[in-house]
């Protein structure tokens, strides 16, 4: 990639401290691509934070976020913005989320759904999800986040392309949603169809097995060997779409929309602002989510987005 678009470049492993140090010095920014980020974004974190780098990805990893999130104070002391999470994973339903609980004041439920009209799951993707096996399902009740199997809720939510079916995931925004808006219970949906829906249902006994390490890289393989991902006429033409909701112990209820370009083509876009704001001095050392360093309307700042509000 770097030779097709005449770019520098350095290779360098992870697990190298001393060399990536190094590497870092006089480096202002990095923006973090390399997944799984459950075994990459530690060791990135760690050396940012020691050679005063600004660091953001392109996560969704719940775990990820909450590992980050814990290293706040230390970013504070050292200097360095941390903003993980500037792709579709979670810009827009962030962002979202931050405008809900500005129209509810208190509000103690928030409910996100995303879906699109086309398109697929790149390799990276797919081999992320691969890695969050056996836990592909949580919430978060009072604050906490709790395990729940996979798909434990469907619904169907009327989104601005149309009514689609949608069932639970553990979407970063159970981490990122919370620390934005405070709210303490949160549940994610994603589009999905009826039949794929009860597919995974069907799955839940055999998850130890699907996840274990044996077994995860031989699926992971078979991903990297066969995925291609979404190709450029599907992310130049293909939509994504999200719905939320709040409400508070007193009744009141509010839900939005919002629909953007495609989100390969998205992350793309979201990622380098992200980045150039960093580097402008936009944003307070420390840990943020993209809303809480950028508002909620920054989501509508990037062609192509319409939003309810």
């Amino acid at each position: 990639m770097s030779d097709e678009l005449a770019l520098p470049c350095i290779a360098c492993g992870l697990e190298d401290a001393d060399n990536l140090h190094e590497l870092l010095q006089d480096i202002d920014a990095v923006l973090h691509c390399a997944g799984p980020f459950i075994h990459t974004s530690r060791s990135m974190v760690s050396a940012c934070l020691a050679t005063g780098t600004h660091y953001l990805d392109i996560t969704g990893e719940v775990g990820v976020f909450e590992s980050v999130f814990r290293r706040d104070s230390k970013a504070r002391e050292a200097g360095v913005v941390l903003l993980p999470g500037v792709g579709l994973d979670v810009v827009p339903s962030d962002c979202l989320a931050d405008h809900l609980a500005n129209l509810v004041p208190g509000a103690t439920h928030l409910e996100l759904a995303l879906t699109a009209d086309r398109g697929s799951a790149s390799r990276g993707t797919l081999c992320t999800m691969i890695e969050g096996l056996p836990k592909i399902g949580a919430e978060r009740v009072d604050g906490q986040i709790v395990a729940r199997p996979p798909a434990f809720d469907s619904r169907e939510i009327e989104f601005s392309i149309g009514h689609r079916w949608a069932m639970t995931i553990p979407w970063g925004d159970l981490a990122t949603a919370y620390r934005t808006t405070g709210i303490p219970n949160i549940r994610v949906y994603m589009g999905a169809s009826p039949r794929r829906i009860q597919r995974l249902r069907r799955l839940r006994p055999f998850l130890p097995v699907l996840g274990t390490r044996a077994v995860k890289r031989t699926l992971q393989w078979m991903i990297r060997r066969r995925v291609t991902g979404p190709g450029e006429e599907i992310r130049d033409s293909a939509r994504a779409a999200f719905w939320g909701s709040v409400r508070n112990p007193e009744g009141t209820y509010r839900s939005a929309l919002l629909e953007t370009p495609e989100g390969y083509k998205l992350t793309a876009m979201t990622a380098v602002e992200c980045l150039k704001r960093v580097l402008d001095d936009g944003v307070e050392p420390g840990a943020w989510t993209p809303a809480a360093a950028f508002g909620p309307d920054f989501i509508k700042t990037f062609p192509g987005v319409s939003a309810s509000w």
